[in-house]
């Protein structure tokens, strides 16, 4: 059970419900280094491991079930007793890795559902398998990503968080999130808009005099981003997936939302999230569209800035 603690100050409530997905490999020792950074102070915090029977039926799947479900259960009671933080323990049976962690994150309202990225691990099970509803794909409430290897790293600090930025409504709540986090942990935000060839609507030719709009667009939005208080803003052009994932490698954590179609461009739809989920070099935090929005120091504390709107 999370021991009970203060009431933190509006100035560091973040996420207050985290799942963290758990396997026994790196992934889930990673993605319970970064739960330690992104969960509130006081936040419910549940470790879970999804397992599934081996190929088999009748008396033999009978017989195996309870082996299973014991074999998971030893499992989180080892993780959460090595683990630098307290947790709940929820071992869940499902086929699908994802699918599983989806419906316990429903089921506890999560409000912030965090995964490693090992590729043998748990997360990479979802990237890789035929599962349709990964980790990211259709979640019910933010993602953070884990890069392989980060609870080893010892660079456990967000001192530098950077945002993908544009004008759409996902963007402006991720950079809602990147401020209270920054709030909380000291840290600067940099800001980046990548202006790029799916900022023409779909369907229509590329003007001729493209390269002189597309140097225009990203003067635009460097100027836009420069009014952004306290926040370091840059723009250029590119492919999205690529130039963030380049800003990544300066960074301690990036933070963008998903599926956002802003009149810059279609900066972060879902292929641009599951590459980041590959690629990125730092933890990643993706809000997909339409999930749960964390409660923000912003929502009841006027002292925290939010996001300007666009």
């Amino acid at each position: 059970m999370v021991a009970a603690a203060a009431a933190p100050s509006l100035a560091s409530t973040m996420f207050d419900t985290v799942l963290v997905g758990v396997d026994g490999r790196q992934g889930g020792h990673d993605a319970i280094a970064l739960a330690r950074l992104l969960a509130a102070p006081a936040a419910a915090v549940t470790f879970s491991h999804v397992y599934d029977l081996p190929t088999a039926g009748g008396r033999a799947a009978a017989v195996a079930l309870p082996l299973e479900l014991e074999a998971a259960e030893r499992l989180l009671r080892r993780e959460a007793m090595q683990a630098p933080l307290l947790a709940e323990a929820a071992a869940v049976r499902d086929s699908s890795v994802g699918r599983g962690l989806h419906r316990l994150a429903e089921q506890r309202r999560a409000e912030l559902l965090v995964v490693g990225s090992c590729h043998r691990g748990m997360f990479g099970r979802v990237l890789l398998g035929d599962d349709t509803s990964g980790a990211l794909n259709g979640a019910p409430c933010a993602v953070a990503i884990a890069p392989h290897g980060y609870a080893a790293s010892g660079s456990h600090r967000l001192e530098r968080i950077g945002v993908g930025y544009d004008l759409s409504p996902e963007s402006a709540s991720a950079l809602q999130v990147a401020r209270a986090l920054a709030a909380h942990h000291r840290s600067k935000i940099k800001a980046l808009s990548v202006v790029s060839l799916q900022s023409i609507p779909y369907g229509e030719a590329v003007p001729e005099q493209w390269p002189s709009i597309a140097g225009q667009l990203v003067a635009d939005e460097r100027h836009r981003l420069s009014k952004l208080e306290g926040v370091e803003g840059d723009a250029t052009y590119g492919d999205p997936s690529e130039e963030l994932a380049a800003l990544s490698a300066d960074l301690d954590l990036l933070v963008v939302g998903s599926r956002g179609y802003g009149p810059v461009g279609r900066l972060f739809n879902g292929s641009t999230s599951n590459y980041l989920g590959r690629r990125s070099r730092c933890p990643l935090l993706v809000l997909p569209r339409g999930a749960a929005r964390p409660r923000l120091p912003s929502d009841s504390d006027p002292k925290v800035a939010a996001a300007p709107r666009a």
